[in-house]
């Protein structure tokens, strides 16, 4: 017997709102086809397909469709770097020059000029943005623009990248400020370096087989190319253009530059069962990832003094908002829904990628909660914000409640 809404709690009639706001996204043309998935006590419950995958050539979108997720890859490579950590390879507090050996003497961007940092950047500094990294699209400092002329991201595999940041600058000493950044893609070079594995092949064997995500890796096979959603850029009139087709993408070929921070495709279904596994505390369905105890460190405030983003500097892009939320070891922790200014409960945890992707896993109430659609950047609507209080307002009963 299929279960329903209200068999966990959540008004069957109250979750039709998330299409009513999906198809206006859709019927205004400023989308062009999105998934919305609800889950809760592991039950899915919402599942919604809308619009077109491919506006171009007209393919409606599906339940099986593969999505560029880009940032939604830092969550899986955070666990990646953990589980070496449930090995005894490290601790927290590792210094990234353990491995990196270039990181041993990096300097700080000043006015001034550079000067020395006050502490060597950690393993922790980089799963919590706190490492003094950038990205360069940020177009905000100095530092960014030498990522831009040194094609930091553009580099032709980790072993480049992690050479080109070895002669670069940090933004701030690691641990004071919190900055978006290329960290990720650092965890990832750890990954490999590590485990001696390729990081592509760590996470196959690791992750996505071990919890059955068929279809997660960072290119879409040449078979499956019907399935891949085209990604569209958010237009000045409010609309949107082709910017990647599936049949002339990047994503079709092998990829050198294995990015821990963004590289990834997945579907709807393969991201609900790591997110369940997550909610789950390291397991789903007999497959154990991480310990519970690691999960719970994870999904921890890291951030100094409890203290939320907005304490931590000066707002740049991220994918989450700053008042309110605090970073834990790979994903935004909500610490205060009234600062915040949103429904949510404390000890939620989510991240979100730059087609406007997005995912939350809320423990208290048992709740996974995704948005699947292919805009960039993430940043051109609010539907993520829209789509959580549209969730939440779902609720009937709580978790203790039958």
């Amino acid at each position: 017997m299929r279960t329903t809404p209200e068999d966990v709690g959540l008004s069957g009639s109250r979750l039709y709102k998330i299409d009513h706001l999906t198809s206006r996204y859709i019927e205004e043309g400023r989308l062009a086809g999105t998934i919305t998935l609800v889950a809760r006590r592991g039950e899915v419950v919402h599942f919604s397909c809308q619009g077109r995958m491919d506006v171009e050539a007209d393919k409606e979108m599906e339940e099986d469709t593969i999505f560029r997720i880009y940032s939604m890859t830092k969550p899986i490579t955070s666990v990646a770097l953990m589980m070496l950590y449930e090995d005894g390879h490290f601790q927290l507090d590792c210094p990234v020059s353990r491995y990196i050996p270039g990181f041993k003497h990096l300097k700080v961007h000043t006015p001034d000029g550079l000067v020395d940092t006050e502490r060597e950047m950690t393993i922790r500094d980089l799963l919590t943005h706190t490492s003094g990294l950038t990205y360069g699209f940020m177009n905000a400092t100095p530092v960014d623009a030498m990522y831009r002329a040194e094609g930091v991201e553009q580099a032709s595999d980790l072993e480049e990248m992690m050479e080109k940041l070895s002669d670069m600058p940090l933004l701030f000493t690691p641990g004071s400020r919190w900055s978006y950044s290329v960290a990720t893609d650092v965890c990832g070079y750890l990954v490999q370096k590590i485990s001696d594995t390729p990081f592509d092949e760590f996470l196959k064997e690791q992750i996505f087989e071990p919890l059955e995500m068929v279809d997660t890796g960072f290119t879409v096979p040449a078979d499956q190319v019907h399935r891949f959603a085209a990604n569209y850029q958010h237009t000045e009139e409010g609309g949107f253009r082709l910017i990647d087709s599936p049949e002339a993408s990047v994503y079709l070929k092998p990829r050198g530059l294995l990015s821990g921070g963004g590289g990834l495709v997945s579907t709807a279904a393969d991201y609900n069962r790591f997110a369940q596994m997550l909610l789950g505390r390291g397991e789903y369905e007999g497959t154990r990832i991480l310990g519970r105890k690691t999960i719970e460190l994870m999904t921890m405030n890291h951030l100094p003094n409890n203290g939320d983003l907005t304490s931590m500097g000066q707002a740049v892009f991220s994918e989450t908002p700053y008042d309110g939320i605090g970073f834990g070891l790979g994903f935004s922790v909500m610490l205060d829904p009234a600062k915040a200014q949103i429904l949510g409960s404390p000890g939620e945890f989510a991240w979100g990628g730059a087609a406007s992707t997005y995912f939350f896993v809320d423990p208290a109430e048992e709740l996974v909660v995704m948005l699947l659609t292919q805009l960039m950047p993430s940043s051109a609507y609010p539907i993520r914000r829209e789509l959580r209080v549209l969730a939440y307002q779902s609720l009937i009963h709580d978790d203790k409640e039958a």
